[in-house]
């Protein structure tokens, strides 16, 4: 099997990209180690960000610990229940992650409920956890994007644009491969390739720049919570058309549609609404506070004329005793 990857119109042209190294008689997948390293990246980001901005990292290195075993769960569990044919026959598979069956948005989901209950837990403010830990998720989903580079999977259909990706037939699942693809086949040098969208790369790249995007619009959130729903909207968004392009969905049953297409448009359309709302109460809270202030000046102000006009008369009412009492003198000498 060849291991070559290319991008033809790139002029780039990898002759052996490795799935793993073995260390001490154990495999380790090349997969595996750019999760990890996603998980430390995103996790310190979160804990640079948290102390830049006042917060307690420590807050944020818990909530990473728990929070990593509940995405891995959670990522598993949402691929397990929509491939359920891959392991109604062999349930103790739906154990073996190493051959792979993780699902993002089961893992951003369950990261997302676990961070709601650690802020309750800890009286903390969700919106404020929220702000900041999604930082460091969208910089971890960039990075765990090339795992799948690695994997030669969650590829997209075929295109002759300018990135476009060529992968060895024989090493990828030939059920993610279309008609279009075996149409345009290639052969380079004795190996037949397909040529696809480099679906990891444009999500790696969205990611990147929607993490840009939530550090510059951080200082101008109107209310807790803001960045986190900005994430959520630029991710649903983003994955909604990249999930287009994809062979490899997960499909609703019977209805037959991509089911991260769909969960990403609602996601898009539902951060939009309460961005809405929570803007509008935001701007209702500011002005509440304003009447308030406005009300506490002018009773403050009030209070000032009513000493101005005691002091006056009390000063008024000196001068007259003064006078009078230099009278009663002139008048008995």
């Amino acid at each position: 099997m060849s291991y070559s990857i290319n991008f033809p119109n790139l002029n780039i042209y990898l002759d052996h990209v490795g799935k793993n190294i073995t260390v001490f008689g154990f495999t380790i997948h090349y997969y595996g180690i750019v999760l990890a390293i996603a998980m430390l990246a995103g996790t310190a980001l979160a804990c640079y960000w948290a102390k830049r901005t006042g917060q307690d990292p420590d807050q944020y290195v818990d909530l990473a610990i728990i929070g990593i075993i509940t995405s891995v769960i959670g990522a598993r569990i949402y691929y397990v229940v929509f491939q359920w044919d891959l392991y109604k026959d062999d349930l103790l598979s739906i154990f073996n992650i190493r051959q792979g069956g993780l699902a993002i948005y089961g893992g951003v989901i369950a990261a997302v409920i676990t961070a709601w209950l650690f802020a309750k837990k800890r009286k903390l403010s969700f919106g404020e956890i929220a702000d900041t830990a999604s930082m460091g998720l969208v910089l971890g989903q960039a990075i765990g994007r090339w795992g799948n580079f690695f994997n030669r999977e969650a590829f997209g259909d075929y295109t002759d644009n300018l990135l476009a990706m060529q992968l060895p037939y024989s090493a990828v699942r030939s059920a993610e491969v279309t008609q279009t693809q075996l149409d345009n086949l290639v052969v380079v040098d004795g190996v037949t390739y397909i040529q696809a969208h480099p679906t990891f790369l444009y999500e790696s790249l969205w990611n990147l720049a929607l993490l840009v995007i939530l550090m510059l619009f951080y200082k101008h959130r109107r209310f807790q919570g803001q960045g986190f729903l900005m994430y959520m909207f630029g991710y649903g968004v983003g994955r909604f058309w990249i999930e287009s392009l994809r062979t490899d969905q997960l499909l609703f049953p019977v209805l037959g549609f991509p089911v991260s297409m769909a969960l990403g448009g609602i996601i898009a359309v539902v951060s939009v609404i309460l961005m809405i709302v929570g803007c509008r109460r935001a701007r209702t809270i500011q002005a509440s506070e304003k009447a308030a202030a406005d009300l506490a000046l002018r009773k403050r102000r009030a209070r000032r004329r009513r000493m101005r006009k005691e002091h006056e008369k009390r000063s008024i009412s000196g001068r007259v005793r003064s006078k009078h009492s230099r009278s009663i003198r002139r008048s008995c000498r």
